[in-house]
């Protein structure tokens, strides 16, 4: 079972598709009053031109002020604005989705409906999932429930968000040093509050099949980037994702693990080494958090560190892969496809590298992959308001397809 409900100023949207959110009394009481109604959640054709059409579509829902808020310049001022933080519009560009209606905001899922993944529990369902953890983030901060998130995974079924036979992964505590203060402020402001309606879309050009354009779209612990140019897609990143409470019971008694395939798919491929593997593989560093996160565009470091998988088997190196493929999986299943060939054919090229602890488990334990072409960090960290539990940051780039290859830094 997957969640099926969206909070929306009280009124119930019905999607077509899997929904998010909580109880409409978490929601900033700026949110546009609507009356009742049904609007659904569409997925066009899986194509540029499908994304395009759905882009017109979302467009012609808004007055001229909407549409000022959500076309704007493709430049590299605008691409590169995003954050993993609860800060609202001063930190991202587009349209608020607490400040659209019904309708409008139907027709904006639709366009992410359509330019992102099918796969379970990622693509477009990873993105509802990480709204749906901002309102349950925000239900605990008005609680003052600290450490109310941190249930047992259940022992029969399996959590939304999570892949069937995969072993338990959430809710273990954090290990973490005295003094460090977690990367995640707390929220200041009208739209800065932990809210499924503090997310941002905004187009970054004019949506065509002729010319460049990208679509960006983010809020608290999540950044999207799908890039195009001439009816092809150009790009899938820079894709932050990160998530807390880890793991949660909804109102509808269902379990919510956002990122458990990913950390899943970290802690595998680091149990497949040996132990001579692992000690070439650590880190002389450690980690509190991404080290390409917001505003580190480009800052890759020179020389790529760890283990090389070219010295792996042909089964280690499939874990390799399996391990990236849930951060490519958020672009559409095509682009995926694609760029999952071509950080196939660097796997020799490409290095793993752990510090901290391999099981995920403790603040600072991190895991990163380095390609050629593909880029991806893992990292844990101290709990910002289910302070007994860690929390996950994790980011996907790649070396030269980050906004499509429009920018150089």
């Amino acid at each position: 079972m997957r969640d099926r409900w969206l909070p929306l100023a009280g009124v119930l949207l019905m999607l077509a598709s899997a929904g998010c959110g909580g109880p409409a009394d978490q929601e900033p009481s700026t949110e546009k009053s609507i009356s009742a109604a049904v609007a659904i959640v569409r997925s066009y054709e899986k194509s540029v031109a499908g994304v395009v059409q759905a882009a017109e579509a979302f467009l012609a829902t808004l007055d001229a002020d909407e549409k000022a808020l959500t076309q704007l310049e493709l430049s590299e001022a605008n691409a590169t604005l995003w954050s993993n933080l609860p800060c609202g519009s001063s930190c991202r560009p587009g349209i608020r989705f607490g400040d659209l209606d019904i309708e409008e905001q139907a027709a904006a899922r639709s366009v992410l409906k359509t330019a992102l993944g099918t796969r379970p529990g990622s693509g477009y369902e990873r993105v509802e999932q990480i709204m749906a953890a901002d309102d349950q983030l925000a239900l605990l901060q008005a609680r003052g429930a600290i450490g109310s998130a941190r249930p047992a995974m259940p022992t029969g079924g399996t959590p939304s968000g999570m892949p069937s036979g995969t072993p338990s992964g959430g809710g273990m505590p954090g290990g973490g040093q005295p003094g460090e203060m977690p990367s995640d402020g707390p929220p200041g402001g009208a739209d800065t509050a932990y809210s499924s309606g503090n997310y941002f879309l905004a187009f970054l050009g004019t949506p065509s099949t002729t010319g460049a354009w990208m679509i960006s779209f983010g809020g608290h612990h999540l950044a999207v980037h799908m890039s195009y140019k001439n009816g092809a897609v150009t790009g899938a990143s820079p894709y932050f994702v990160g998530v807390e409470p880890i793991t949660w019971t909804d109102p509808a008694n269902i379990r919510h693990a956002p990122l458990y395939d990913m950390r899943t798919g970290l802690v595998t491929m680091l149990g497949s080494l040996t132990e001579t593997e692992r000690g070439k593989a650590k880190l002389p560093k450690t980690f509190t958090d991404v080290l390409l996160g917001p505003g580190e565009d480009g800052e890759f470091p020179a020389k790529k560190e760890g283990l090389s998988a070219g010295s792996l088997t042909a089964g280690q190196k499939k874990l390799v892969l399996a391990a990236v493929a849930p951060w490519v999986a958020g672009a559409d299943d095509a682009t995926a496809a694609a760029l999952m060939k071509i950080y196939e054919s660097q796997i020799d090229q490409t290095y793993i590298g752990w510090s901290g602890g391999t099981s995920l488990t403790n603040h600072a334990d991190y895991v990163r992959i380095d390609g050629p072409g593909v880029w991806v960090e893992f990292v844990c960290q101290n709990g910002v308001v289910v302070q007994d539990q860690i929390h996950y940051h994790t980011i996907y780039r790649d070396h030269t397809r980050d906004y499509g290859g429009e920018f150089t830094f």
